[in-house]
């Protein structure tokens, strides 16, 4: 047979071939790439249980070639926790506050007694404040908003002893356990039943000795014309480097909140003066001042 009758033997074969498979079906390829490849087998594969939260935030224990970590060693230092009051005194026959920053302790209503008790420090006496309670108050019961004192001070005329009670009541009433003061054996009282023992201008803040920055914030109460307090910042020589005003939310006959930021320039650190007042509408001077001698720091460009 002819290599030609040959050749077209094999291409018959190969064409019935085809048309016996199944339909969808291919035939095997094959080349010079060799055989086409097949999908490889499933990797097996093993699920294991998630961490739980503390296994996961656990650090690497220590073992060899590795150092134990800074918490497997000693627990970070603790920061000494510290508590401010507020304190009433007396200046010039009126209530004025002030605010002390002591240790925390769990009876903050005593440590407020005692640190009345124990009177201004020198910083702040040099403004005229001073107490008028002995010491030996306490607070023996606080419930339903009422906080009993006893022994209760009894001595002294009928206007010390009235601004001895607005100080005590002005002071324990500032935690939120205590609505008014139950002193001797009369009815509660609050701040309300000693109001008219403040002054027009009241400044709480920042307190007497403060380190200051640029802008301070200056927050009170005022009871004054139109409402209207005067705010300025006077350096070290009695210069006034800032002046500004606001207007408190009750004025005239009512009581009402003030704060405002007032932003100043100095060089250097140094003592500086706070003033609050109220600018008379009659002739322009400055009515019931109420001075705080701060430390004032220079604005860090």
């Amino acid at each position: 047979m002819s290599r030609r009758a040959v050749t077209r033997r094999v291409a018959a074969v190969a064409l019935l071939a085809a048309a016996l498979l199944p339909a969808g079906c291919a035939a095997p390829r094959s080349g010079s790439l060799g055989p086409a490849p097949a999908a490889p087998p499933p990797v097996a594969t093993t699920s294991a249980p998630a961490p739980s939260p503390s296994s996961a935030a656990a650090p690497p224990t220590a073992g060899p070639g590795r150092s134990p970590t800074p918490a497997a060693t000693a627990a970070a230092p603790t920061r000494a926790q510290t508590v401010t009051v507020e304190l009433w005194y007396v200046r010039d026959g009126r209530l004025a506050p002030t605010r002390r920053t002591r240790p925390t302790t769990v009876a903050t209503s005593r440590l407020a007694l005692t640190e009345l008790a124990a009177g201004p420090t020198p910083a702040e006496a040099a403004t005229g404040l001073t107490t008028l309670l002995p010491a030996g108050g306490e607070v023996t019961r606080i419930a339903d908003g009422v906080a009993t004192v006893a022994p209760a001070p009894t001595d002294g005329d009928a206007p010390t002893r009235r601004l001895r009670e607005a100080q005590v009541v002005y002071t324990l009433t500032q935690f939120p356990t205590v609505k008014r003061v139950r002193l001797a054996a009369g009815p509660p009282v609050g701040r309300a039943d000693y109001a008219d023992l403040l002054p027009p201008v009241v400044v709480t803040g920042p307190p007497i000795g403060a380190r200051v920055g640029s802008p301070v914030t200056v927050t009170g109460t005022a009871d004054v014309f139109e409402a209207t307090v005067t705010v300025r910042v006077l350096d070290a020589a009695g210069r006034t480097v800032a002046t500004t005003f606001t207007t408190a939310t009750c004025g005239t006959g009512c009581r009402g909140d003030f704060r405002v930021a007032v932003a100043y320039r100095v060089q250097r650190e140094q003592p500086g003066t706070i003033e609050a007042y109220e600018v008379s509408a009659a002739d322009g001077t400055r009515r019931h001042v109420v001075a705080v001698p701060v430390t004032l720091t220079p604005v860090r460009s």
